[in-house]
């Protein structure tokens, strides 16, 4: 079965340090978003089941030995080096049940092998409940019962495709906003847009701030959608959308909706989609 692996590192500065770790996913791998802000790398990973457990073991014993927790700083939340693992069944045949027993065995040997603390997500419970959790009333799945000394713990899941998307927010000039207050506005933008299908946070990065969106219902909340929201919430309060990011990959089926014309405000294209990457490294794509 093709699965996607997204695997969320906790480095977003150190280059000689990404590429080692991105190269461990050798051919599996589809792409690689880095954010110095954030000080953290999303790694994509596309293939047949096995291929990306094999990948994404490597990947995460190379992130365990070349990053330390210790000294991390950075915007977005995080509990580990090897911060987010979770499975996505691709395609129409693609089953859950197939990403949970991947999830589950990546799980066991992390705990085993790396001595990393790992949370199970996915059906049972949501990443927010882990985060929330981890180590207070929520026990690890496997590995040990505290956090690893430099790479922390794990959160490992099994979920549906998911689209990862951030929206700047800058002052104008003459605003009555503030760098603070501009957080402020991305905060409540972030919260006025939380719902089931759109998690959201509102982040200070650099000089301006960040709505930062998981859109974990695509079909009922989609790009274009948010960024409309997003951008009417921005221009209200007097502030400015300075910029939208895509971070990884998106199905190719959310294009069709969204006009051509507009894809490239929204940072959408035929060479993010998970199908045109999957083609790009030689796995057909019978969908």
């Amino acid at each position: 079965m093709l699965t996607e692996c997204v695997i969320n590192i906790s480095e977003g500065r150190d280059v000689d340090v990404i590429r080692d770790i991105a190269d461990q996913a050798e051919a599996t791998l589809l792409d690689v978003h880095t954010d110095p802000e954030h000080h953290r790398s999303v790694l994509t990973l596309g293939g047949q089941t096995d291929s990306i457990e094999e990948a994404a073991r490597s990947v995460m014993s190379t992130a365990v030995r070349r990053i330390d927790l210790g000294d991390h700083q950075g915007v977005h939340p995080r509990m580990g080096v090897v911060d987010v693992v979770p499975f996505v069944p691709l395609g129409p045949t693609g089953r859950i049940d197939t990403a949970i027993d991947a999830r589950n065995r990546l799980a066991a040997w992390a705990g085993s092998d790396l001595e990393l603390p790992c949370f199970l997500y996915g059906p049972e419970r949501s990443l927010p409940d882990v985060r929330r959790e981890a180590f207070r009333t929520l026990d690890p799945d496997t590995g040990p019962s505290t956090p690893h000394p430099t790479a922390g713990a794990t959160a490992v899941g099994a979920r549906p495709l998911l689209v990862a998307y951030n929206i700047w927010i800058t002052v104008s000039e003459g605003s009555e906003f503030d760098t603070a207050g501009a957080v402020g506005l991305a905060r409540g933008i972030a919260s006025s847009i939380r719902s089931p299908s759109v998690r959201s946070l509102g982040l200070a990065v650099g000089s301006g701030a960040q709505v930062s969106c998981n859109l974990i219902e695509p079909h009922a909340t989609d790009v274009a959608t948010l960024f409309d929201t997003v951008s009417h919430l921005v221009d209200e309060a007097g502030g400015d959308v300075e910029r939208a990011e895509l971070v990884g990959l998106v199905p190719r089926e959310l294009l069709t909706g969204v006009p051509s014309h507009r894809w490239a405000e929204l940072d959408l294209s035929e060479e993010k989609t998970i199908e045109g990457r999957l083609a790009s490294v030689g796995v057909p794509v019978g969908w």
